[in-house]
């Protein structure tokens, strides 16, 4: 099986939104910088860019504290350097496989602008300042052969705690196992447990996990909670305390812009709440009671919408990689950038992914199935794959009985039309009718059924598939951990997810492996 592109609309769970931006951009431009597939708009973008040096210098000396003696440190410290910038939750085990396809992505796009002539890194915002633990304490892998497996962990969390600065107390022993069926299972264990160590915060194992599994394609790490950082987002944070009001009614306003248009404001503000929380120094985020600008700003900390915005504050952005949410909160957020940050970086898509491993294609081309066929509720999959199981004489049968049950049915309704009998008798033959067809569509779903009851393992294909590819109702992107696929596939396989990435297509990427 070769790889193939799969249209977004296509799948299930893409707003409107979402698919009017990367298929109609004329129709949501005006909520937008440039259309996220127009390459000069990224050195539009570039050439924008007003950035002080004296932040650079500071921002070049505050990552060295993660990120040692980079060489990209030295590419994003002359002048006119830009940045591409992603960014996920430090969630269990590196977080779903997109948290990979944002990162190749961002190395893709600065490389390219790099061979364009402008100097461009790619940089990762680590989202450790959200506090909502339960979203990041665990996280999906799959066993041999193919059954989905959660796997938890715990931490010292206190309620409102910002995950990045939770420690590790302790994380499931099941992984080695699970993976043991895997040529690189041992492997990417040794890999985990060596991240993973009780005692070390979650900010700390997930950026060591996605370091470690992303090997060549380098990229820059960015610690929000890091003081240095927080030191130099003082200003702006100021900034926003004291417009804080106005802020949020321009958030509203724009909120309400997007639902008039038909589409959803992705985060809720009301007009009196701050788009700023509290950040004590116990770790907790609370949000600001009354006026934000009583607030120290080193103790503030920005929502959602201000976050990007104060990213781009902190770094020459000149282009912001992120998923469906994030592109939907970026509507709402250029409100922000106009007052805040008089600029705003273009935006693309992250690259997306549906990996299949060798059973998986040679299964959809045994079944003719292609990836929508898969992403339904599971007894709608079944009673597809029933159906092609139906030999093709008894097919060609029941296409014979329906095509002559029409031929009579029609010849009768039209003789009783002909003779001008009572409407009503015509009404009921028509009612008839539709029994009789249902009938007949009904026999044919029952011998599918049958036939899948006999053949276990065409159950077993059936189960196969949607475990991989759709399992438990979520895209595989968006449920699965990397792990199992680098277990199953090996370390090389970001490589090849890499040389895959297309920033000028729109569209999700089936790879067969």
């Amino acid at each position: 099986m070769e790889a193939f592109c799969v249209r977004h609309t296509d799948l299930p769970g893409t707003s409107k939104l979402f698919s009017d931006l990367v298929y109609h951009y004329d129709r949501v431009s005006k909520f937008y910088l440039s259309s996220p597939y127009d390459f000069d708009s990224y050195l539009t973008a570039a050439r924008k860019i007003d950035y002080p040096e004296s932040r650079r210098a500071a921002m070049v000396e505050a990552l060295r504290e993660i990120n040692a003696n980079h060489p990209l440190l030295g590419v994003l410290a002359r002048p006119g350097a830009v940045a591409v910038v992603t960014g996920q939750q430090v969630g269990l085990y590196g977080g779903p496989c997109y948290t990979f396809f944002k990162a190749l992505t961002a190395v893709s796009l600065a490389r390219q602008l790099s061979a364009a002539g402008q100097s461009a890194v790619p940089v990762f915002w680590l989202a450790t300042e959200d506090h909502d633990f339960e979203e990041i304490d665990h996280a999906w892998v799959y066993e041999a052969p193919m059954r989905p497996a959660q796997l938890r962990s715990t931490g010292s969390a206190r309620p409102q705690q910002t995950v990045g600065s939770i420690e590790i107390g302790s994380v499931s022993s099941d992984l080695p196992a699970l993976l043991a069926g895997f040529p690189h299972g041992a492997e990417i264990a040794a890999a985990v447990a060596k991240a993973y160590v009780p005692g070390r915060t979650y900010g700390q194992a997930f950026r060591d996990l996605v370091k470690e599994f992303l090997g060549s394609h380098e990229v820059l790490f960015l610690d929000p909670l890091s003081p240095k950082i927080r030191e130099i987002a003082a200003p702006f944070l100021a900034d926003a305390a004291s417009k804080s009001a106005e802020l949020s009614a321009a958030v509203y306003a724009r909120s309400q812009e997007l639902v008039a248009a038909g589409y959803h404001a992705q985060v809720h503000l009301e007009t009196k709440e701050s788009p700023l929380f509290f950040q004590l120094d116990n770790g907790r985020r609370m949000p600001v009671k009354g006026s934000p600008s009583a607030v120290r700003p080193e103790q503030l900390s920005p929502n959602a919408l201000l976050r990007p915005v104060m990213q781009d504050f902190l770094l020459p952005t000149a282009v912001m990689i992120g998923g469906p949410a994030e592109v939907a909160y970026l509507a709402q957020s250029a409100v922000l950038y106009q007052r805040l940050l008089e600029r705003q970086p273009a935006i693309i898509p992250r690259a997306a992914f549906t990996l299949l491993d060798s059973r998986a294609g040679k299964l959809m081309d045994r079944y003719k199935l292609d990836l929508a066929d898969i992403l339904h509720p599971e007894q709608a999959f079944q009673q597809l794959i029933a159906e092609r199981l139906v030999p093709p004489a008894i097919n060609a049968a029941f296409d014979k009985a329906a095509q002559q049950t029409h031929s009579a049915l029609d010849g009768l309704r039209n003789a009783m039309e002909s003779h001008a009998f009572d409407p009503t008798l015509v009404a009921s033959m028509s009612k008839s009718r539709a029994k009789i067809e249902y009938q007949l569509t009904k026999s044919r779903g029952k011998l599918a059924r049958e036939i899948m009851r006999r053949e276990q393992r065409a159950f077993d294909d059936a189960a196969y598939l949607q475990n991989l590819i759709y399992p438990r109702k979520h895209l595989q992107e968006r449920f699965y951990s990397m792990l199992p696929f680098l277990a199953q596939h090996g370390p090389g396989l970001i490589g090849r997810i890499y040389e895959n990435i297309h920033v000028n297509c729109p569209d999700h990427h089936v790879l067969p492996l």
